[in-house]
């Protein structure tokens, strides 16, 4: 094994041939674009295998194997259809999952003509899942990297952002976003979160909301950790409809916004520069918003 996690085309084709005969020989082929936590590859024109990358993210698998069966049926949208769940084998250690292909391009990457329409349908899906029947659904945890939880579990590693970006971010006014969030408390009863929505695993198709794809983070608790699409993938008209149809107290608007503030500290952190500009931009929108209701 080699490459990113160590995953070839090679060792995909390996597992299937020996765990899952039915699918030998159909041709496996990188997919254009994938996140961090897993590799993705296409098995033929309708199936796809996803392979985590690291231990951390290896629960997600069975996670998602369990529960989105359970979550489809209510929801406006096409999620991933886990057909067989694989076991480690030829020298790579984790859990691995066959999939149903879905068509669509990843939202970051499309052209999507009404942004407006585009932000209601997802602030739709969020209400969806949010009246997903909750019962026995893992709770926030470490499985879903704290997210659904409170944001103050990552204090520590904000507050140390704050002190080394002093000369990149308004640290007093991100201090009292930061301590905003701390202090807004939730109220309500725990409700289903996806926990990583993001431009990039949300699919369109003919410039419509057609998928949401990795679940990997999903779990119930607070959703306050899903509202930060707001920021990172809207503006203007179109994060207004979203704040509206998503139609959340301004204590969980409060705790987004911590929420968005610390993941782009944390990329800030990664210290990438072909993002730092644009890190910096939505730090300061993050900061300066003023659709956040008070």
């Amino acid at each position: 094994m080699d490459g990113r996690g160590g995953i070839r085309a090679e060792l995909v084709e390996r597992l299937i041939s020996v765990q899952f005969p039915q699918w030998n020989g159909l041709a496996v082929t990188p997919v254009e674009h994938e996140g961090h936590d897993n590799r993705t590859y296409r098995l033929g024109d309708e199936l796809a295998v996803r392979l985590p990358t690291a231990a951390d993210y290896a629960p997600a698998v069975r996670k998602e194997g369990r529960w989105l069966p359970w979550l489809a049926p209510g929801l406006p949208v096409a999620i991933p259809t886990v057909l067989a769940v694989g076991v480690p084998g030829f020298g790579y250690p984790y859990p691995w999952s066959v999939r149903a292909w879905i068509q669509g391009e990843p939202a970051d990457r499309a052209e999507i003509p009404d942004m407006t329409e585009f932000a209601r349908a997802t602030a739709e899906f969020v209400r969806a899942l949010q009246s997903c029947d909750t019962a026995g659904a893992p709770a926030a945890g470490a499985h879903s990297f704290h997210r659904g939880g409170r944001p103050g579990h990552y204090d520590a590693q904000t507050r140390d952002c704050l002190a080394r970006f002093a000369d990149l971010v308004d640290v007093p006014a991100a201090t009292a976003v930061w301590e905003s969030a701390l202090a807004a408390k939730r109220r309500g009863e725990p409700v289903w979160f996806h926990g990583d929505l993001v431009a990039g695993n949300l699919l369109v198709d003919n410039g419509k909301l057609t998928a949401v794809i990795d679940f990997g983070t999903c779990g119930v608790g607070d959703p306050a950790c899903d509202l930060t699409f707001a920021w990172t993938a809207l503006s203007g008209p179109g994060r207004e409809v979203f704040r509206r149809t998503v139609d959340a107290d301004a204590a969980t608007w409060a705790r987004a916004r911590g929420w968005a503030l610390w993941k782009a500290l944390v990329t800030l952190d990664e210290g990438d520069p072909a993002t730092l500009d644009r890190t910096r931009a939505l730090i300061a929108d993050i900061l300066t918003d003023p659709v956040v209701p008070e």
